[in-house]
């Protein structure tokens, strides 16, 4: 039997929170990374980067056997494509985060010391936004088993609330380390200004699409 066949039963809402769950775990990675960096630990960077792939990949396995095996017909009040796009944006948590150990064992990082803190405090920020998005993702059983109404509906928007809240936390953080980036271009030089920004940017995905994946959660639930 396929993985959706064992988890899925006539609901594709406890393989899509399965799916969530691997995307969450990538993610948390991602301080863990930025940590071993910072303390010279390259060799358990360089482990990290590889579980995170591999949980990655665990998460594209669960997410092309969904897209294979979800039926046309849903007897849901929820769309068929509703729930296709709330799964790739889900997967982009993960990809992201993915694409965050690259970057750190990809180059020789000039780190300048104040950008050190700044940097935690970014990781830490989108990595908590991805948690917390993964607790909406959980109570999709429960939205089903209340039809999508009722007072679970206001609590998962609370919980939603509480994501866009921690987004615009990490979009603080990730201007501030930014700003220091630029305000450290001498010292980084061209090319390392320009990949401290990628990697900026890459972190900040993480909490973006985890607010983006909790608004689509909510457009839908809507409906």
């Amino acid at each position: 039997m396929n993985v959706i066949g064992k988890l899925f039963g006539r609901s594709p809402f406890g393989p899509i929170a399965n799916h969530m769950e691997r995307c969450v775990a990538s993610a948390e990675n991602v301080p863990k990374m930025v940590d071993a960096l910072l303390e010279g630990r390259l060799d358990e960077l360089a482990a990290l980067q590889r579980e995170t792939a591999e949980i990655e990949s665990q998460a594209d396995a669960v997410k092309n056997d969904l897209r294979s095996h979800l039926p046309r017909k849903l007897f849901l009040p929820v769309d068929r494509r509703d729930l296709l796009e709330l799964l790739d944006l889900q997967d982009t948590i993960a990809d992201r985060a993915e694409d965050v150990g690259d970057l750190l064992v990809a180059r020789t990082w000039v780190i300048p010391e104040r950008l050190r803190e700044p940097l935690r405090v970014l990781a830490a920020s989108v990595t908590e936004c991805a948690q917390r998005a993964g607790e909406v993702t959980g109570r999709l059983e429960q939205l089903e088993a209340a039809a999508f109404g009722g007072p679970e509906v206001a609590r998962v928007e609370e919980l939603i609330d509480v994501v866009n809240q921690l987004e615009d936390a990490a979009d603080d953080a990730e201007a501030e380390l930014n700003r220091l980036v630029f305000e450290e271009e001498e010292a980084l030089g061209a090319l390392g200004a320009i990949m401290w920004l990628r990697l900026t940017d890459t972190l900040g995905d993480v909490a973006d699409y985890g607010k983006k994946s909790c608004n689509r959660l909510r457009l839908l639930i809507a409906r």
